[in-house]
């Protein structure tokens, strides 16, 4: 199969990305946990599907090197009597994408850089060599908040999974079988989707026309202003300001947005900086806070998300809500330094 190697620029950590895929309720991934990662997802040519395996090597004291990735390219048609195996060769756009859903195709040699902030070097230590891993295409990430949108994220997860086992290419790689989601080209002749309703559908062949017309590409959508991008995606059908940030960040992986629509980072920050709880409602003062982290606000909010998501402040006692955030080395020092303050209101963030 052709390989293609992947040199991170910064701190990259597979492992790491393979753990957060695993508890992230979307991906529906349940692949034994080997630290190769196993892909199976349309291309950004709407018209073929990619099968990817990737490895990471180990540097000199065990440090995550270079990865090794052997990536297929498959027809979008489904091939429901077998699975699909080898295709022929990748191409630079098909290599991108794979980069893009790992957040290699942006420099984070400067990341660290933000561990002058104790949140940050805290969230570093707890998650070394994580960067956001985004969906595989900016077409999957509406796909699915126009699945998800008024039912749990579970129940959303289950409709996405049996698409693509009755829709989407079956693709054998490294061993396992998987079921890729739909290409637009696919997609938009259904006229019916298990589990979704007529308006869903509508909105889902609506989607599929618009992949197809070039105005969900990736890269377009990252050359924009990120107001300008957010501001059509909102233009489709079904994707209002919460799934449009969703889609740009983690589904195109623009690395500097601020997620301006997505409460939980709220009140992980509103948290972690021992903001009150009147304070996680107050964008603008957020925003500000944001602003430390360019050029990789997406990259901060991820690491902040994640973070509340392993130990939401609702499930620990009191005195843990407005820490929580922070391992206690680096709250230690925070706290002589004067900069980590804790109030009552605070105590009651998430509750």
């Amino acid at each position: 199969m052709p390989t293609v190697s992947l040199a991170p620029t910064g701190p990259f950590s597979l492992a790491s990305s393979v753990r957060f895929l695993m508890s992230f309720t979307p991906a529906s991934y349940n692949h034994a946990p080997d630290d190769i990662l196993r892909l199976a997802f349309p291309s950004d040519d709407t018209a073929s599907v990619l099968a990817a395996t990737v490895q990471q090597e180990m540097g000199p004291d065990d440090v995550p090197g270079t990865l090794q990735a052997e990536l297929t390219v498959h027809p979008g048609t489904p091939a429901q009597e077998k699975p699909a195996t080898a295709g022929p060769a990748i191409n630079k756009a098909e290599r991108a994408q794979l980069a893009r859903i790992l957040s290699l195709d942006v420099d984070g040699s400067g990341f660290p850089a933000l561990g002058a902030d104790p949140v940050m070097a805290g969230l570093m230590a707890r998650y070394p060599g994580l960067r956001p891993v985004c969906f595989h295409s900016p077409y999957e990430a509406a796909a699915w908040a126009i699945i998800g949108n008024r039912i749990r994220k579970t129940q959303a997860a289950a409709i996405k999974a049996r698409i693509a086992r009755e829709y989407g290419q079956r693709i054998l790689v490294s061993g396992r079988v998987l079921h890729a989601f739909p290409t637009p080209t696919v997609l938009r002749t259904l006229p019916h989707l298990p589990g979704l309703t007529d308006l869903k559908v509508q909105r889902l062949h609506a989607l599929a026309e618009a992949v197809l017309d070039g105005r969900l590409d990736a890269t377009r959508l990252r050359s924009l202003p990120a107001d300008y991008a957010l501001a059509e995606l909102r233009a489709l059908p079904g994707i209002g300001p919460f799934s449009a940030e969703l889609v740009l960040i983690r589904g195109a992986g623009h690395p500097d947005v601020f997620p301006r629509h997505e409460p939980r980072v709220h009140q992980a920050i509103a948290a972690a900086y021992g903001l009150s709880a009147a304070a996680a409602a107050d964008v603008a003062q957020l925003s500000r806070i944001a602003d430390r982290w360019k050029p990789y606000r997406s990259w901060a909010a991820f690491l902040l998300r994640v973070r509340l998501g392993d130990a939401p402040p609702w499930s620990l006692a009191p005195q843990q809500r407005s820490s929580h955030l922070v391992p206690p080395a680096v709250r230690s020092r925070s706290e002589r330094n004067g900069s980590h303050r804790r109030s009552a209101s605070q105590l009651m963030l998430g509750q």
